[in-house]
């Protein structure tokens, strides 16, 4: 018998026994980020915490190569494709009027991936598309920008000094709210919020992250899981 097959087959089999949240902990999963800034690199250290191999990028390589070199061990630096390329989970952590390049330049590498779309509208600082944005849904249009791949939001509804401080706190943990429209990168995403030391709170379909995207009641909201449950207007569990 091939031994790293039966290997594998093993790990599959285990993992389908065990909670979901259980059996994306479970396994190892390479995550690139499409950004090395604040919001790239405070997620990708805690993914590096939880045993996953991070590649940061950023338009300025130098800028991605600091801050892998900052966070140590399995974090590497490269550019925005090679990052695409690396990850079985992408990382989107940039202003959000840079998305449409992005989705141009992109979008071929990063069809059927899981794509976590962490970038806020802010018509401000983004103009024409942050209005766009805010008036279907900043998933909805995240998606059109990315077609063929499996858009989640996650991790746009709160400061990354919140989650700094907050990440692994005792519980109650703070709530993360998420919403896609894939079963599969669902799953996948609310295990990743929860080895980041969070509480995930599954919304609903993509349409429905316009419930904590800035300017909603969910956004910024500092709330255990029941209490943001409750504020969504969403069922218990």
């Amino acid at each position: 018998m091939n031994r790293p097959m039966h290997r594998r087959t093993l790990l599959a089999g285990l993992c389908a026994l065990l909670p979901a949240r259980l059996a994306v902990a479970a396994q190892s999963l390479r995550i690139g980020t499409i950004g090395a800034g604040h919001v790239g690199s405070t997620l990708a250290g805690l993914w590096l915490r939880a045993g996953h191999p991070v590649m940061l990028s950023a338009s300025d390589i130098g800028s991605a190569r600091s801050a892998a070199e900052a966070l140590g061990t399995n974090a590497q630096a490269g550019t925005p494709q090679d990052a695409a390329r690396f990850g079985d989970v992408v990382l989107l952590a940039v202003p959000y009027g840079a998305l449409p390049g992005l989705g141009a330049s992109l979008h071929g590498l990063l069809a059927g991936k899981i794509v976590i779309d962490a970038c806020n509208p802010y018509p401000w600082r983004d103009g024409d598309i942050a209005r766009t944005a805010r008036q279907q849904g900043a998933g909805i249009l995240t998606q059109s920008l990315f077609p063929g791949a499996h858009i989640v939001r996650a991790f746009n509804s709160e400061d990354m000094s919140t989650i700094q401080a907050e990440a692994h706190r005792r519980p109650p943990l703070l709530a993360i709210p998420y919403a896609g429209d894939d079963p599969a990168a669902m799953r996948t995403v609310g295990g990743l919020i929860a080895e980041a030391g969070f509480d995930p709170v599954a919304v609903g379909p993509l349409a429905t992250a316009r419930l904590f995207q800035p300017g909603s009641s969910g956004f910024e909201a500092d709330l255990t899981a029941p209490e943001l449950r409750a504020r969504l207007g969403l069922p218990r569990t």
